[in-house]
């Protein structure tokens, strides 16, 4: 079954040539020349704008000192080569039987060093809880990762492959460091 396509009216093409006309074409490709049909005198009234430059002034830049994203999931093909080995994972932190106040505090002193070490994939093992509940690090865990002091070193994590541990560990992903 196919579908009719929809032609555009003049008024629709114009409108189209006069927005195709403020953009930047990509590298090595031209921007076709097209003559726009008069327009209503509505339309007239529509001030052309300048073209978008591809490097923004230093003045429309965003200020150094925006508040980093919170953390996000891994994508499937990350999580597929850690779990495979295909990717290193460059630190391990076990919080097995420790408090929550100790274990935040050990989380954090390994991500921040493993940070500026520029390592890249961390294993933090929380544990799975025991039958009655699901653990309280491995609840709270994903919690703290998106505060404040995490959220600067963290840009992304995910349960565990079954051989690391499974759904009683996460991978870190930590952020890159500026130059």
């Amino acid at each position: 079954m196919t579908r009719k396509r929809r032609r555009l009216t003049d008024e629709e093409r114009t409108l189209w040539s006069r927005v195709a006309r403020t953009t930047v074409p990509l590298k090595g490709k031209e921007l076709p020349e097209v003559e726009p049909k008069p327009l209503d005198d509505m339309m007239e009234d529509v001030p052309l704008q300048k073209p978008v430059t591809r490097t923004m002034p230093h003045e429309a830049r965003a200020p150094a000192k925006t508040r980093p994203r919170a953390p996000r999931r891994l994508d499937a093909p990350t999580q597929q080569k850690l779990a495979r080995g295909r990717l290193p994972i460059a630190g391990r932190v076990d919080l097995h039987g420790l408090t929550q106040d100790r274990a935040h505090s050990l989380l954090l002193s390994v991500l921040s060093r493993a940070y500026k070490e520029e390592r890249r994939y961390v294993l933090v093992i929380t544990g799975k809880g025991s039958r009655e509940d699901s653990g309280v690090l491995r609840r709270t865990v994903p919690q703290w990762l998106s505060t404040a002091p995490f959220r600067a070193l963290v840009s992304g994590y995910e349960e565990a492959a079954r051989h690391h541990g499974g759904a009683g560990a996460l991978y870190v992903r930590l952020r890159r460091r500026r130059s």
